[in-house]
């Protein structure tokens, strides 16, 4: 019990909240509605195990870079209070279950599957070539909607799929967005390390004009999203009330006053997304 405790200490299970919300999303505008139970358990099942997945393997895989990092150096792996073997038994044991729930969900999502794995395992080694991987790890993360719409309709590639595409690339610019954010706390690691990001390479200050410009074009991508799916009056205000929430977020992180990147991180994106499920769910409903 102990062990388990701090894997999920390790990986920040309670994190989740993040990108759950939008898999339910997905969902819910794929049924336009509340979908089977067996959808909705294994939908469920797949996101859950899909970013426990990625987040062992993403703390084996930096475990060096950890080490030498003052942010990450008392993470249980690098302290030794957690035994490499058991991050790796999370990882094969999510990813049997990842694969299962693909199954469970039908032939197509299951086909899909490599083409989702090859981001969940790659992402964590794209910061070591290219500083664009604060996008890449927002594309990763905005699978979970287009999945969850896959596996409630069944199709990705046709006229009617277009909202599964647009929830992809919002949830890619508001995960790049706020990881542009975190990210400006290890620019000098970063730099010593190799490391690439857009912090490291241009700047504190570019960085954060360069997140206000992807929570912008996410905010832009929702206004499309409501207009092509036709959502009632609580999405709107849903919106609105998202739209002051980044600009609150970005008010509270300054290039030279990085002090609240947690309230911003954690806190505040916590709430967009369960908003905007939320206020989804409702506009459908009414």
């Amino acid at each position: 019990m102990r062990s388990l405790r701090l894997l999920l200490e390790m990986i920040k299970f309670e994190h989740t909240i993040f990108a759950l919300p939008f898999a339910y999303l997905g969902m819910l505008l794929a049924a336009n509605g509340w979908p089977t139970w067996h959808q909705f358990f294994w939908i469920t099942v797949a996101m859950v195990s899909a970013r426990t997945f990625a987040m062992s393997l993403n703390r084996l895989v930096d475990l060096p870079y950890d080490a030498r990092n003052p942010r990450t150096a008392q993470r249980p792996l690098v302290t030794g209070a957690l035994k490499p073997q058991v991050a790796w038994a999370a990882v094969f044991f999510s990813l049997g279950m990842f694969a299962l729930s693909a199954w469970e969900l039908g032939p197509l999502p299951f086909r899909l599957m490599p083409i989702a794995l090859v981001f969940l395992a790659g992402y964590h080694y794209t910061k070591r070539f290219t500083w664009l991987s604060h996008f890449i790890l927002g594309f990763t993360d905005g699978l979970a909607p287009a999945g969850a719409w896959v596996a409630v309709r069944g199709s990705l590639f046709t006229p009617e799929d277009f909202p599964a595409w647009l929830l992809l690339g919002i949830v890619t610019l508001w995960i790049a967005g706020f990881d542009l954010i975190y990210a400006c706390q290890d620019v000098e690691v970063d730099r010593r390390d190799g490391l690439y990001s857009i912090p490291a390479q241009f700047g504190i200050a570019a960085a954060l004009r360069l997140s206000s410009l992807c929570h912008a074009g996410m905010l832009l991508g929702l206004i499309a999203l409501g207009l092509s799916c036709s959502l009632g009056l609580p999405y709107w205000a849903g919106i609105a009330l998202c739209a002051l929430l980044l600009a609150y977020e970005h008010s509270i992180v300054k290039p030279d006053d990085l002090s609240r990147v947690n309230v911003a991180f954690f806190n505040v994106n916590g709430y967009i997304s369960l908003i905007l499920f939320f206020s989804t769910f409702a506009s459908i409903l009414l």
